[in-house]
């Protein structure tokens, strides 16, 4: 079982989709795994044949347990099996202390150290390796997300060539799925990524190579991407266990941490909606393609104001505190299991279509449960909009070690005094949570100030 994302500790094997006796070779895709955020897939590590699948679809397995054995046809694996048993409790027993060791760690991990003055790059965090039996490859490493267009010019990372030993060249999942769909060798890549990782950027920069393969990858691409199947509660009997998924596991373990050594308050402002409502209808006319929302726009307004304020854009670090120099607003989503959060980068960089089509498609990706680790992790300020259920005040917790959140109720036609006169106004009421030992008071009342600002003026957000 490989780490397959930055914050995984156990996975679930959802299928199988190599059976006992398939000859495999590396890079075949052995069977799909739900994480903590999403259903990936579980590749060879080596060639041969699968002489034994010690999981069962189902199971929930830590890091570093041993799932299938890959081996030469006539290779003797009793010494593997017999020790898989053995180790299963061990691995368990390990994954069990790194968590209770990491509690009050975040869903968005750590980001490196780096001097001041130094482009702060979207944070990541690497998988921890736990110690796997013989045969297991160890977990793979997370890619950092794909730098942005608008980004500043930063030094040149160090590549390397590919591999002459015969040895698999480093990749991430995503990586790999593109290159298998591109009909792409990994082999005659050089990785752009960490100790030359080739990382999705590689592969979009690489002409294809063979036109029979990239056929069958346009076939394969053209299909629509299988959604997670929903699970139904029965209404037979008393009451019904239904087990935890990863993600509502990692859920319950995370807000656990966030919700009582955080120590929270909260401002409450109310928005005027009549410019935003009013931008909204306009665009409108002009098609499909320039159709933007409410929340939209508020992601837009956020972005900007945390670039005019960088002590509210920043990460509790225990024995300090990280501001950023780029904003990376979070957009909470709800799945069918819970809830996740994928992450528009640079979005003070972006305009306002921009974040509404990068909103759309990665929305789209959690509820299938298809986002990748580099697409949700790294946020420095996240927003949560539960407006579109008719809610129209809420507070959302922190997800630490970010120092803030900003909820969005929904927009609603209220009576309001204006110069004196009453009249009836598009109103959004809006709430943000605060940490206290990175924000205080008046530093969050001034940014709500300059969101507020941005929002009631959305002609400010077009330059």
């Amino acid at each position: 079982m490989e780490a397959l994302s930055p914050t995984m500790e156990e996975g679930r094997l959802v299928k199988w989709l190599k059976n006992e006796g398939d000859a495999v070779k590396s890079g075949d895709v052995l069977a799909e795994v739900e994480t903590d955020k999403a259903v990936m897939e579980l590749v060879a590590r080596g060639d041969g044949v699968i002489r034994k699948r010690i999981a069962n679809e189902g199971d929930a397995s830590p890091v570093g347990t041993l799932l299938a054995v890959i081996a030469a046809a006539d290779e003797n694996i009793d010494a593997l099996i017999a020790g898989a048993g053995a180790a299963a409790q061990p691995a368990a027993n390990a994954t069990v202390a790194a968590t209770t060791e990491n509690a009050g760690a975040s869903s968005v991990p750590q980001v490196p150290q780096q001097s001041q003055g130094e482009a702060s790059a979207p944070p990541q965090q690497k998988a921890e390796q736990a110690p796997a039996a013989p045969a297991v490859a160890a977990p793979a490493q997370a890619a950092p997300p794909p730098p942005p267009a608008q980004q500043p010019p930063r030094p040149a990372p160090q590549r390397s060539a590919p591999q002459a030993d015969g040895r698999r060249p480093r990749s991430s999942p995503l990586a790999r799925r593109l290159a298998s769909e591109r009909g792409i060798e990994l082999s005659a890549i050089s990785g752009s990524g960490p100790g030359g990782r080739i990382i999705k950027k590689d592969i979009e920069n690489a002409p294809k190579q063979a036109a029979a393969p990239a056929a069958a990858a346009a076939s394969t691409a053209a299909k629509p991407a299988k959604e997670a199947p929903k699970r139904l509660i029965s209404r037979e009997g008393d009451f019904q266990d239904i087990p935890l998924t990863q993600i509502r596991k990692t859920i319950a373990r995370r807000l656990v941490e966030s919700i009582g050594p955080v120590p929270t308050f909260y401002l409450t402002a109310e928005f005027d909606a009549e410019k935003a409502a009013a931008l909204r209808g306009e665009l409108k006319e002009f098609g499909d393609d320039y159709k933007i929302s409410f929340n939209d726009i508020v992601i837009k307004a956020v972005a900007n104001a945390l670039s005019d304020h960088p002590e509210v854009n920043a990460h509790w670090g225990g024995d300090h505190i990280r501001h950023f120099n780029r904003v990376h607003v979070g957009m909470a989503v709800a799945v069918e299991e819970g809830l996740i959060t994928p992450v528009i980068f640079d979005a003070d960089r972006k305009t306002i279509s921009q974040i509404s089509a990068e909103s759309k498609q990665l929305a789209g990706l959690a509820r299938q449960r298809r986002l990748t680790p580099e697409q949700y992790t790294g946020s420095t300020f996240s927003v949560s909009n539960l407006g579109m259920f008719g809610i129209d005040q809420f507070t959302a917790i922190i997800n630490p070690p970010e120092a803030g959140i900003l909820a969005i109720g929904g927009v609603e036609a209220k009576p309001v005094v204006i110069d004196g006169e009453i009249e009836v106004r598009q109103r959004m009421r809006v709430t943000m949570s605060c940490d206290h030992r990175v924000i205080d008071g008046a530093t969050g009342a001034k940014f709500l100030q300059a969101v507020k600002l941005f929002f009631e003026n959305p002609l400010l957000l077009m330059v």
